[in-house]
């Protein structure tokens, strides 16, 4: 099991997880550097930093898919630079990422899978029969439980990326509405309930989005991202089991 929180942990937590994940590699890419002085091989040096690189994202607690990204990006750059590959791959890696990334570059938002305690909480925090939209559904995972957990509800969803929205459009099938296209663009006006996992970046923006178009009496809800000088009229504690980890859900009643 990871060790105790430390006050250390505490300030490291509230960090995005991309950035904890490069914070990570700078240790590791010293140990990296000192293992090529000590005369170990250049690949050896290489799965040393992954080594290093994942111990410290376990150390953090961030999801389990880091611990993988952080163990082979710099082997497989290794790799990839002692290798000869064709062409069509990098290009077929820049299309992949384009088509399940296009949402950053709209939201300025990394795509963040809800966790099952976060929907759970969620559910109980949607009043009965109302309409709720996810700005930024990503691959529909929240929709996909909701479906279960509150069939009451008329679910929807907005998703920028390509690949992202045409994975959660087969998974929900006729079970929610999905449309393609920016959360910038969806029309607020005819949701009780709308629910962003974001960023900090965007969410001055989104709130004034939320002020203009949404009715009076509706419920906007953030997973873990505040609103700056704006305090939530509520919040939900949830303890990720698995990462123990927390996180919250903040709500917003409007006027």
């Amino acid at each position: 099991m990871p060790p105790a929180e430390s006050p250390r942990h505490t300030r490291v937590r509230h960090l995005p997880p991309s950035l904890k994940a490069a914070i990570a590699h700078l240790p590791a890419l010293c140990l990296g550097a000192l293992l090529l002085a000590a005369g170990l091989p250049a690949s050896l040096a290489a799965l040393g930093v992954g080594v290093a690189a994942a111990l410290l994202a376990w150390l953090w607690r961030l999801p389990g898919w880091w611990y993988v990204i952080s163990l082979l990006f710099v082997p497989g750059l290794w790799l990839g630079l002692h290798m000869q590959f064709d062409a069509y791959w990098p290009l077929a890696g820049f299309t992949l990422l384009a088509l399940t990334s296009l949402g950053a570059v709209v939201t300025r938002a990394p795509l963040y899978l809800s966790s099952a305690e976060s929907v759970a909480a969620l559910a109980r925090a949607i009043p009965p029969h109302a309409t709720f939209l996810d700005l930024g559904c990503g691959l529909g995972g929240p929709l996909s439980r909701l479906a279960v957990l509150r069939p009451d509800l008329r679910l929807q969803g907005v998703e920028a990326a390509p690949l992202n929205w045409l994975v959660a459009r087969l998974r929900l099938g006729h079970r929610a509405h999905i449309r393609l296209g920016s959360l910038w663009q969806a029309d607020l006006s005819g949701c009780d309930v709308a629910y962003a996992y974001l960023s900090s970046a965007p969410m001055p923006r989104l709130w004034r989005k939320v002020r203009k178009e949404m009715r009076p009496g509706s419920l906007f809800i953030s997973n873990t991202f505040a609103i700056p000088g704006v305090p939530p009229d509520a919040s939900i504690e949830i303890s990720i089991r698995a990462r123990r980890d927390q996180k919250r859900l903040l709500l917003w009643r409007l006027a």
